[in-house]
């Protein structure tokens, strides 16, 4: 008899993994410590099977079970169409940022329908709902630093105004994946936006944590901070 999905996690888990990861994230009291590559095998083989009942039945009582829906539906192949209904139906099980950023980088299938995944996140980024916002930008950093799309991405985060510690968090990333990027013109905005203060120093912060960044420039960074 095949084991249960929840059956495997539990057999998987390893409590040394499970302080570290309760660690990092805080407030979320019900994970098991299963490591990430694991949920992947699980994840890939689901996603060649039955994966529509799969996702049907899923149960989020565990960290990791909720984590699974979210790479199962990155390795699924179908129309792009039904990729983001189910898309749309998991972003409200987002609620920290460990599965928001999994979920994000499991979605690759962006990269062969960028001009449609664009208008999908545009609500997200509009959003009032922390994870929700989070969700748009980290999509963006993910698949969105590119040339043809770096004003418009710019824009967007120069527009989001929420006091969410984790939507900060990641608008303060996303531009510093622009300027590791595209050095010139992330500078350009860095000198004229509408950042909040926390934001900006942390988007500054990151900057000259990169090992991409030469000596010089992280020093012209640094002195670039508000007090």
């Amino acid at each position: 008899m095949d084991k249960t999905i929840r059956e495997q996690l539990l057999e998987l888990q390893d409590e040394g993994y499970q302080a570290f990861t309760s660690s990092l994230i805080p407030n979320t009291n019900n994970i098991l410590g299963v490591r990430l590559p694991e949920l992947r095998k699980i994840a890939k083989k689901i996603a060649r099977e039955d994966w529509r009942t799969y996702l049907k039945q899923a149960e989020n009582d565990y960290f990791e079970e909720t984590m699974l829906q979210g790479m199962v539906i990155g390795y699924v192949k179908t129309d792009i169409e039904e990729l983001l209904q189910y898309t749309a139906g998991f972003v409200p099980k987002i609620n920290n940022w460990s599965v928001c950023d999994s979920f994000c980088i499991s979605l690759k299938w962006t990269k062969t329908n960028r001009d449609r995944v664009w208008d999908f996140i545009q609500p997200y980024l509009a959003s009032d709902k922390e994870y929700e916002i989070r969700f748009g930008v980290v999509m963006l950093l993910d698949f969105y630093v590119e040339e043809d799309y770096l004003p418009r991405v710019l824009e967007l985060l120069d527009r989001i105004k929420h006091e969410a510690y984790y939507v900060k968090m990641a608008v303060a990333w996303a531009i510093s994946i622009c300027f590791i990027k595209f050095p010139i013109q992330t500078m350009a905005y860095l000198k004229a936006n509408s950042l909040d203060n926390f934001t900006f120093n942390k988007a500054l912060q990151k900057i000259t944590e990169s090992y991409r960044i030469d000596p010089e420039t992280k020093q012209i960074i640094r002195s670039m901070k508000r007090k």
